[in-house]
């Protein structure tokens, strides 16, 4: 960092403001902005590109975070990024979490429009109707990106996954996948069935079993899963749009799994018929 006491941006600075309001979505709609908070987010954000732009656009750090992750904030430099070094006291005022980790960036939105991951010819995708809780759904859009899902759809009726708990949560992997958001559910489900990807609505009410489904060798087709909201499920008119309905088997006493968790399960089945011999990802091409 050089010697001397570098200069600190002032708590009253119009660019603490500004950051500080990302925390409310209607400001995060307004300015197209957001919050990616702690070095693993900040980090993704730093080496994302939309159309040959960075992604990340400011970075508050104090001056330990700076000096602890000093390859975090070259790499923001090199991408174009204002760097703002700040008492612990004004990072903590912008952030939203109870214990800071010192840094935290203002990034562009990234959503990608719909249209355009129906012309990619997706395989396999997550989309998320009445997903209420932005937890979950950055947990689940985690659990896609591992999976190694080709997209994640969010309905109009699903939280907003720029929320900074929705960002957190996905740990890192907002800056992986293509996320569209805002989509009704109906236009999600036909536009996919017309780009030729087959519809499963999890359902703990499921007639259909998941682990019938792999043992008939029903799942290595391309495939999206549809998860409903997390006290209720998904509504009777959501249900009827989907080719099947499936439910996880309960082997166990345990009454049911939460979203996320049947998520990873039904995501990763999927994943494993596809890339099994006769599945959709069976054959690459260099």
């Amino acid at each position: 960092m050089g010697s001397g006491n570098p200069e600190l941006i002032s708590p009253r600075s119009a660019r603490v403001s500004a950051a500080r309001r990302l925390g409310r979505r209607n400001f995060r709609g307004k300015e197209r902005l957001f919050l990616a908070e702690g070095p693993q987010a900040v980090r993704e954000a730093a080496g994302h590109r939309v159309d040959g732009e960075s992604t990340l656009v400011e970075l508050f750090s104090t001056v330990e975070a700076a000096e602890r992750y000093a390859d975090i904030i070259a790499e923001a430099r090199a991408a174009g990024a204002r760097v703002h070094l700040a008492d612990e006291e004004v990072v903590a005022d912008i952030s939203t979490t109870v214990t800071p980790q010192g840094v935290v960036g203002v990034c562009r939105f990234l959503d990608t429009p719909f249209a355009d991951i129906l012309a990619a010819r997706p395989k396999l995708v997550a989309v998320l109707a009445h997903v209420r809780d932005p937890g979950n759904a950055g947990t689940v859009l985690r659990c896609a990106d591992a999976a190694g899902a080709d997209a994640v759809i969010l309905t109009d009726a699903s939280v907003d996954l720029y929320n900074p708990k929705a960002v957190r949560a996905s740990v890192g992997s907002l800056f992986h996948l293509p996320v569209a958001m805002g989509v009704p559910v109906e236009q999600a489900v036909r536009g996919l069935k017309d780009a030729g990807v087959r519809i499963l609505a999890a359902d703990g009410a499921g007639d259909r079993d998941l682990d019938e489904e792999l043992d008939k060798g029903a799942m290595g087709d391309p495939t999206a899963w549809v998860f409903g909201n997390e006290a209720w499920g998904l509504p009777e008119e959501t249900r009827a749009l989907a080719d099947a309905v499936v439910s996880v088997p309960i082997h166990g006493k345990a009454e049911s799994l939460n979203l996320a968790t049947a998520a990873a399960v039904c995501l990763y089945a999927s994943a494993r018929a596809q890339r099994a011999p006769g599945g959709c990802r069976s054959v690459t091409t260099n």
